[in-house]
């Protein structure tokens, strides 16, 4: 089974992706995955999200998960869907474990050190830090790893093009999430891909 470790190290930005019409999901896919970008978060925040996961599977070398997943309803749905990983906003027990149960690599959203301490007693190490800016940037997180040296995150929640790879230097980063190579709406393939060949050219 591919884990967390190794999706959020397929590539240095995963596209956080608001689908409001399915239409728009494969061009968007492919696109991103053109450009290097093949790890593709569709959150959960639309009525089109679920169809978008079907539709973007079906993209060659794409690796499709659901995002904004908060609940065990929204993950089964999720899993039904097709999602290869989850994301959560935060982390609860339940959702934790019901992700454990299913064997789906799962990413849930930390902000503070005692949302790292539940996600380790569950026995996960790997985390989004959100949302990034508003909870204290780079500093706030370089201060939040240190006790926690064998956790690593992926930062999101305004991380854009200039400032991503301030995060992606800091070892524990594996990954940042962005919405700025997803655009929303009707889709240009090829500019789409050339945003992401930018976000794909960070690797360190």
């Amino acid at each position: 089974m591919t884990t967390i470790a190794e999706i959020m190290q397929t590539a240095p930005v995963i596209p956080v992706i608001v689908v409001d019409d399915v239409e728009h999901a494969v061009p968007l896919a492919r696109g991103l995955v053109a450009g290097g970008l093949r790890v593709l978060e569709v959150t959960l925040r639309t009525s089109a999200a679920l169809d978008a996961i079907r539709a973007m599977k079906l993209v060659e070398g794409a690796i499709v998960g659901a995002g904004t997943v908060t609940n065990q309803h929204e993950l089964a749905d999720a899993i039904d869907a097709g999602s290869e990983f989850i994301v959560s906003p935060g982390l609860t027990e339940s959702l934790g474990k019901a992700a454990i149960r299913d064997e789906i690599p799962f990413l849930p959203g930390i902000a503070n050190a005692s949302d790292i301490m539940r996600g380790l007693d569950l026995g996960l190490t790997h985390f989004k830090f959100f949302p990034a800016m508003a909870a204290g940037g780079l500093p706030a997180l370089k201060a939040l790893a240190a006790p926690f040296g064998q956790c690593r995150f992926c930062p999101t929640g305004g991380i854009t093009l200039e400032n991503a790879p301030d995060w992606l230097s800091f070892d524990p980063v594996l990954c940042v999430g962005g919405s700025w190579v997803a655009p929303r709406g009707p889709v240009d393939e090829h500019q789409v891909e050339e945003i992401a060949r930018q976000a794909a050219g960070m690797r360190r």
